[in-house]
């Protein structure tokens, strides 16, 4: 049978080099509870990405709770938010007790319309979740500018954009804190994993809280915390991985061209413009069908039938699913970009092995 082309693979070291990373835990049997991987691995990625403080989590959803929660907010308070993205944003929200109100997408990179902000914001308003979305950055700048002036808190969902930049500046420096993503689907991962990134040295203690249960010391347990924190053979994985990460986003550049010199300038196909000035990670290959000879859906199913994998992502919104039918924005209705770009995206297999003759199979069966 002829192997199934996934919409990505996992990213893994060699299978000597994992080994060797994780040898010294068989001796020490430490095996979680920020031992020495955790350890090093947090190290490195706050030199990488040049920020002050990262805080590992087991999973990216936890540390968007985590970091949200930290920021104390009253019970109650509105959150604008973006319903393009996968439910982990907006649950992570709710859970915390707070209210999502949807803000419509931009047309060009699928991120908030930062044009739409400021009319949603009411004095119930305490902070902006924005979401990078497929590696695409949010209008940074003008995002913090609306925050500032209206003393709101900025929690960036980047779960899609480990290792870019922006004008030079990694995306784990923008806003109040920034949550990555390290799922064995994304650029770079732990197996499971996230991180919560921040320059404010007064979160440090209480993120540590929050994924520790709020101990302190054998005797002491300041905080009511949960359990959150990264084994020690998921940050050995990361350590490996963080070793080829600037190849391994080299490679999925070299996939992303090939698709954009197959698929460009073709009626009906939209294919997301690189972002000025952005040092991109090519995370995801999204590609829009409006006006197409074929719909979504129906390239979806052909594909399928070849055996490749393709994904609606992101399908459903979130405003249109049935846990949040009953909040205030909720309805697809409201955000019409969100909703007309959910219907006809299309995730194509992207991943930094996937050869170039998987590429042109994929390309021939959506032109055929």
């Amino acid at each position: 049978m002829e192997e199934k082309i996934l919409v990505t693979r996992s990213s893994m070291p060699s299978m000597d080099e994992y080994i060797e990373e994780i040898r010294d835990l068989w001796e020490s049997h430490w095996l979680t509870n920020m031992g020495i991987k955790h350890q090093k691995l947090q190290s490195e990625l706050e030199k990488y990405c040049d920020v002050p403080h990262a805080i590992l989590y087991t999973n990216g959803h936890l540390a968007l709770e985590n970091a949200i929660a930290a920021m104390q907010f009253q019970e109650g308070g509105e959150v604008i938010t973006t319903p393009f993205t996968f439910v982990s944003t907006t649950h992570a929200i709710v859970r915390n007790g707070l209210v999502p109100v949807f803000c419509d997408v931009n047309e060009v990179d699928y991120t908030i319309d930062v044009t739409k902000i400021e009319e949603l914001i009411t004095d119930k308003t305490v902070a902006i979740v924005p979401v990078h979305v497929y590696g695409n950055l949010c209008d940074v700048g003008t995002i913090q500018k609306i925050a500032d002036k209206h003393n709101l808190k900025v929690i960036y969902d980047a779960a899609h954009a480990f290792g870019v930049q922006y004008k030079g500046v990694n995306a784990a420096n923008f806003g109040d804190a920034s949550m990555f993503s390290f799922h064995a689907t994304k650029v770079f991962n732990t197996i499971e994993g996230g991180a919560v990134t921040f320059a404010d040295d007064s979160l440090v203690q209480v993120l540590n809280d929050m994924k520790n249960f709020g101990i302190r010391g054998q005797e002491s347990i300041a905080y009511v915390g949960g359990n959150a924190k990264m084994s020690e053979f998921q940050a050995a994985m990361g350590i490996c991985n963080l070793r080829h990460l600037d190849e391994e986003i080299q490679k999925r550049k070299s996939v992303a061209e090939h698709y954009r010199e197959r698929l460009s300038g073709v009626d009906g196909i939209r294919l997301c413009k690189e972002q000025p000035e952005v040092k991109h990670n090519y995370s995801y290959f999204p590609v829009v069908f409006d006006g197409y000879k074929y719909t979504r859906d129906e390239i979806f199913e052909m594909l399928g039938k070849e055996n490749i994998v393709a994904r609606k992502y992101f399908y459903p919104l979130t405003n249109d699913i049935e846990c949040y039918a009953d909040y205030p924005t909720a309805g697809a209705q409201k955000t019409p970009v969100a909703k007309h770009t959910a219907d006809r995206v299309l995730t194509l297999p992207m991943y930094a092995d996937l050869s170039s003759e998987a590429v042109d199979k994929i390309c021939d069966i959506i032109l055929k």
